[in-house]
C-alpha cells in the first residue's frame, strides 16, 4: 500500500531541510532558515524552518532578503505548499515571483526500463570510473544548454555548444563529487551515443531512503527522443535498488511533468521555488 500524501509530504520537506546541511550552515531568521554554503558550490535557499510554530509574514521574508543580499546571495525560497499553504500568498505580497512546480513521486510499479523509454543508451556515471570527473564536467554542460532552452520544443543547441560549454572540474570539486558519489549521496546519468556524445543528463540526491532526481536535461537539438524519461528512469531504478523508498522530483512546468509521467510519477503536490523575477528568469 502507497504511503498517505501528508507522510511523503513530511518526508520530502525533512529532505529538503536536511540536503543543504552537510554543505552549508544554517541560520534561523524567526519562522525561516537560511542556508549559507560553505566554500564553492551553487547557493542555497532559505525555507520555513521544521521546528517553527508560527507560519512567515512578508516581514520575515524581507528580514531574510536583507540578510541574502548582506551575503551577497540569491534571494530565493522553497517550499511545499501543501505543508505551508499561507506563504504563497504572502510572499506575493513581498514582492517576490513563485513558480508554482509540480511535485511527483515515484509509483515504483509503473517505473518503466529505459530501454523502453528511448533507444539512447543510458549510463549512471561510477566514481571508480577513469573517465568520472570529464563525464560530470560534461553532464554539467548539457544542463547548462538544455536549461537555457527551457522547455520541450527541438532548437539548434546541440553536440557543437556541449563541447564549448564543457569545463573542467577542478581537484577540489572533483574530490567532493567523487566522495558524495561512493557514499550514495549523489547520482549521476548520462544519455547519448558513439557518434554523438552525450545528449541528455541527469543527477539525484540522497539523504536516507529517500532521493530527490534533479537537473534532468536534453540538448534542444536531441529532444523528442525520450532522452529525459529515459534518464530519469536509469536514475530511479538505481535507487531502488540502493535500497531508497521515496524518489521524487519537481516539474519546472506542467509541460515538462508529462515527461515524468512516461516514467512512472505522479503528482502530489506542488513545490514553489520563490525570489525576484530576474532571478528565476
Amino acid at each position: 500500500m502507497d504511503p498517505e500524501p501528508a507522510d511523503v509530504l513530511a518526508r520530502v520537506e525533512h529532505f529538503h531541510d536536511a540536503v543543504p546541511r552537510d554543505a552549508a550552515r544554517a541560520e534561523d531568521v524567526g519562522p525561516l532558515v537560511l542556508f549559507v554554503r560553505e566554500g564553492a558550490g551553487f547557493p542555497f535557499y532559505a525555507r520555513p524552518r521544521i521546528d517553527g510554530t508560527a507560519p512567515p509574514s512578508a516581514a520575515d521574508i524581507a528580514a531574510v532578503r536583507d540578510r541574502q543580499r548582506e551575503l551577497g546571495l540569491p534571494e530565493t525560497f522553497e517550499w511545499l505548499h501543501e505543508r505551508q499553504p499561507g506563504l504563497l500568498s504572502v510572499a506575493r505580497s513581498a514582492g517576490l515571483t513563485v513558480l508554482e512546480a509540480p511535485l511527483m513521486v515515484l509509483d515504483r510499479a509503473a517505473l518503466p526500463a529505459p530501454e523502453q523509454l528511448s533507444d539512447v543508451p543510458v549510463r549512471v556515471l561510477s566514481p571508480s570510473a577513469s573517465d568520472f570527473g570529464a563525464a560530470l564536467a560534461v553532464r554539467r554542460a548539457v544542463a547548462a544548454i538544455g536549461f537555457g532552452a527551457p522547455g520541450t520544443a527541438r532548437g539548434p543547441a546541440g553536440p557543437a555548444e556541449r563541447d564549448a560549454t564543457t569545463v573542467e572540474l577542478t581537484d577540489e570539486v572533483l574530490a567532493e563529487e567523487r566522495i558524495r558519489a561512493r557514499d550514495g549521496r549523489r547520482l549521476s546519468a548520462l544519455a547519448g551515443t558513439p557518434q554523438e556524445g552525450a545528449l541528455a543528463s541527469g543527477m539525484a540526491m540522497r539523504v536516507g531512503a529517500v532521493a530527490e532526481i534533479a537537473g534532468v536535461a536534453t540538448l534542444p537539438s536531441a529532444r523528442r527522443r525520450g532522452l529525459g524519461a529515459a534518464v530519469t528512469a536509469a536514475l530511479a531504478g538505481r535507487l531502488l535498488a540502493d535500497g531508497v523508498d521515496l524518489v521524487f522530483l519537481s516539474a519546472g512546468s506542467e509541460e515538462i511533468a508529462r515527461v515524468y509521467l512516461r516514467a512512472g510519477f505522479r503528482r502530489i503536490g506542488t513545490a514553489c521555488i520563490a525570489g525576484p523575477t530576474a532571478t528565476l528568469g
